[in-house]
């Protein structure tokens, strides 16, 4: 393996601008590791925790390879969830201002016609979700004869919300000889299983918890019963300064946390996975600047969000996988700074979390709240009962949420939301973005006018399923892989 890269040498002139004016001072433990390696053109399979700096990590060779004077795509990166392409994307911008290098952003639940326009300009890098760019190589408005490099970032996620079928169909429309960019917060077996079948002579890379000396967070657990949780969670966002994202594990009972909060005048802001893209840009909008301190989110809701700032990722139901233990907890702390790791806690869930922090290496600290005689603690009165609202499990008692999320109770929750809107598929003939029509880049007339129209399926299909001639296979070039 190449010797790791320490400084920020070999860079070209304007990444190494951007980074002084964001005050970059040394490459972190993934960026030293990856860079040197994807400058020589090797594949790469990488996990680094959450918030380590994985996207610079590749995002900086990538451009540094870069041919300015080949106006086509020659860059493809996949992302799991729109939030994360967009962020992605911006990254990208901010190091490519100035330059001929141009980029373009194809996610599902956007305007594809704008986006074809886009291509037109002939950008060099590609960020989308699978299900738009495989659409858009389908229809021939994407072309991926000088792609050199395609990157699978969160490749833990792609994996686990059922992508890698239409990310094999991408990467089977490049040529033999393109690289092959694997980046992940954890490597299962199974994700390795993937990566290995499909990259060629890989450099393994792995950073742990261990290596980041830099990063302060801390973590720590209170114990007490379900129905303490809530007024346990309202002291520790009243106790200081802070800026939380609260993880819940069922979507249905969101809006009962944020009510008991909110009757408690404390500020918040939910994240629903199937809210309308706007309403979620709205929301979080308000909580990246600070006019909302508190936003409370399932997994699915928040997967590839990257929010500065955030000082407590508060567990209000501890998760079931480990997993996705190290997703929230990589929401804070990011790239070196203080952060802390809260998790609410019955006695039965103590033992799971205790797993989990010793599988990782981590040290929890058992804390203490002392929710008083006159809280809903020890020695406190029976509660008044109250009406078990639709969708909460038995055994709780809940107050009826505030009329702002009435419909949030109301609307049933979806096996797959808007984040996990892609689906696994042989073919291109898969189900789009939910909420989303397939391009299909065909010409109708329209009131005298050609114009290009979405067509919907109206269904999602599975490979290999519905009508003959529905899965249509992507167009591949001569030079494809087999």
């Amino acid at each position: 393996m190449t010797d790791p890269w320490q400084t920020f040498e070999g860079l070209p002139p304007f990444i190494l601008t951007v980074c002084q004016a964001n005050g970059f001072q040394k490459p972190t433990p993934i960026q030293q590791k990856a860079v040197p390696l994807i400058l020589a053109g090797k594949d790469v399979l990488a996990e680094s925790p959450t918030g380590t700096g994985k996207t610079l990590a590749y995002v900086w060779p990538i451009l540094s390879r870069m041919n300015p004077d080949i106006h086509h795509a020659q860059a493809v990166i996949l992302a799991p969830t729109r939030e994360l392409a967009v962020q992605i994307h911006q990254e990208v911008q901010k190091f490519t201002q100035g330059t001929s290098i141009g980029a373009v952003a194809l996610i599902g639940g956007a305007d594809v016609r704008r986006q074809v326009e886009k291509l037109k300009s002939h950008p060099q890098v590609i960020v989308g979700t699978p299900a738009r760019v495989a659409d858009l190589i389908q229809a021939r408005k994407l072309k991926m004869h000088e792609v050199r490099t395609i990157v699978i970032d969160e490749a833990d996620m792609m994996l686990e919300m059922g992508f890698m079928g239409v990310v094999r169909e991408i990467i089977r429309t490049t040529v033999r000889d393109r690289q092959l960019l694997f980046f992940s917060a954890t490597v299962p077996a199974k994700v390795e299983t993937v990566a290995q079948g499909l990259l060629r002579s890989p450099e393994v890379i792995r950073v742990s918890a261990q290596e980041l000396d830099a990063i302060a967070v801390a973590h720590r657990y209170y114990v007490c019963r379900r129905p303490d949780k809530a007024e346990l969670l309202r002291r520790i966002i009243k106790s200081g300064p802070i800026k939380a994202l609260v993880f819940v594990n069922d979507g249905a009972f969101l809006p009962h946390v944020a009510s008991r909060l909110l009757e408690k005048k404390v500020d918040v802001e939910v994240l629903q996975g199937e809210a309308p893209a706007a309403e979620r840009s709205q929301v979080m909008q308000k909580f990246r600047h600070g006019q909302s301190p508190v936003l409370i989110a399932t997994d699915l809701a928040a997967r590839g969000l990257d929010v500065a700032g955030v000082t407590h990722v508060i567990q209000y139901d501890l998760p079931e996988k480990l997993v996705a233990y190290v997703h929230r907890a990589g929401r804070t702390g990011r790239m070196g700074a203080a952060g802390q790791v809260i998790s609410l806690v019955t006695p039965e869930e103590e033992k799971r979390l205790l797993a989990f922090c010793a599988e990782l290496g981590i040290e929890a600290e058992r804390a203490t709240f002392s929710l008083g005689t006159n809280e809903r603690g020890v020695g406190a009165k029976k509660p008044t009962k109250r009406l078990k609202e639709p969708g909460m499990r038995s055994g709780d008692h809940r107050q009826s949420a505030k009329p702002q999320f009435a419909k949030l109770q109301s609307a049933k929750p979806q096996a797959r939301t808007e984040e996990a809107g892609e689906f696994e598929a042989a073919s291109i003939g898969r189900a789009p973005d939910a909420g989303e029509a397939p391009y299909r880049g065909k010409a109708q007339k329209s009131g005298g006018q050609k114009v290009l129209k979405a067509q919907s399926t109206g269904h999602r299909s599975k490979a290999g399923s519905g009508k003959p001639g529905t899965n249509k296979p992507v167009r591949r070039g001569t030079n494809r892989n087999k």
